[in-house]
């Protein structure tokens, strides 16, 4: 007795629906060419000198370019100082991911989004330092009365809250940004800004650490110390021999690369103008009041009042 077999159906779906999806994917590649090709990089000053070609999102006249607008204001960070730097305009809605390491300060691009302003004007790199803000303020845009729009930020070593907070403050008019970038480590930063001459540094403002020492003897010595606005707490001290360590840990400490955890200050007064805690510095300094500092990754922007050798509680009976 023959038996029939069912009926084999061959399904052609899925070779249809590959073909489709690399349609697709080959029709938006050839998009996003076509708006790269009509959006040249904008106009760049690095080593100094200015590119010869313009951006339809950054359209300079002679009167209004980066360089024009450095030179006018002396506040502005002197890019031929370093040829490291740049001074780029871009639109506000930059497309850049923003980064730090466990200081929350001296914020470089940890990432560009590939249709972002930043990434189309190919100005930008992955690892670039912001040092410099300045919002774009002309004819159509409505100035304030005190006239503070178009106001350089110097973010240099800046926290991440404060650079955050200068772009969320610009004006609802501000369409275009003056970005100066440092195309370079943390590091090499630090050693630009501390080169001497009109470098990085000379647009940086003073700030006064009060530094309230304790002494054996139960009494206490004040000491005013001016310093420049981001600056690094423990370095500040140290470089003005004031010791920040308790017991051994004077000669036992890591000497400010955050390992140890012994370098305790309190805030007493303008803990607002530092960076924020970090959750590492956090855990170390748990049962203690928020006002205690690891010296070694606080930087402050603002005056600051440090009390060195604060008592300290059980979780950190080894300092």
């Amino acid at each position: 007795m023959m038996t029939s077999r069912p009926p084999i159906y061959r399904c052609s779906a899925a070779p249809t629906i590959v073909t489709a999806a690399a349609t697709a994917a080959l029709i938006l590649f050839q998009c996003v060419n076509l708006v790269s090709s009509f959006a040249p990089p904008p106009v760049v000053l690095w080593k100094g000198k200015t590119t010869s070609y313009l951006s339809p999102m950054s359209m300079y006249s002679s009167s209004t370019s980066p360089s024009a607008a450095a030179e006018d204001d002396s506040d502005c960070i002197d890019i031929n100082s370093d040829p490291r730097l740049a001074r780029i305009r871009l639109p506000r809605a930059l497309g850049i991911d923003w980064g730090t390491d466990l200081s929350f300060s001296f914020v470089y691009v940890r990432d560009l989004e590939p249709t972002g302003a930043a990434f189309l004007s190919g100005a930008v790199n992955v690892g670039d330092q912001i040092c410099e803000l300045r919002p774009v303020v002309d004819g159509s845009n409505k100035r304030n009365e005190d006239k503070t729009d178009d106001v350089a930020i110097n973010l240099i070593g800046a926290s991440f809250d404060k650079v955050m907070g200068s772009f969320a403050s610009l004006g609802r008019d501000i369409r275009d940004v003056d970005i100066v970038f440092f195309r370079g480590t943390k590091e090499e930063l630090k050693e630009a800004c501390a080169g001497g001459g009109r470098s990085l540094s000379d647009g940086k403002e003073k700030i006064t650490i009060s530094v309230i020492q304790k002494n054996p003897d139960g009494t206490t010595a004040r000491q005013e110390i001016e310093a420049r606005a981001g600056c690094n707490v423990r370095k500040v001290l140290t470089d003005n021999g004031i010791n920040v360590y308790q017991s051994l840990t004077r000669w036992t400490n890591c000497k400010g690369k955050q390992l140890c955890g012994t370098c305790i200050v309190n805030i007493t007064d303008g803990s607002s103008g530092t960076n924020r805690k970090s959750l590492d510095e956090a855990s170390t300094l748990r049962e203690n009041p928020d006002s205690y500092r690891l010296s070694c990754v606080t930087f402050a922007y603002g005056d600051v009042t440090v009390e060195t050798f604060p008592p300290i509680n059980a979780a950190q009976w080894t300092r």
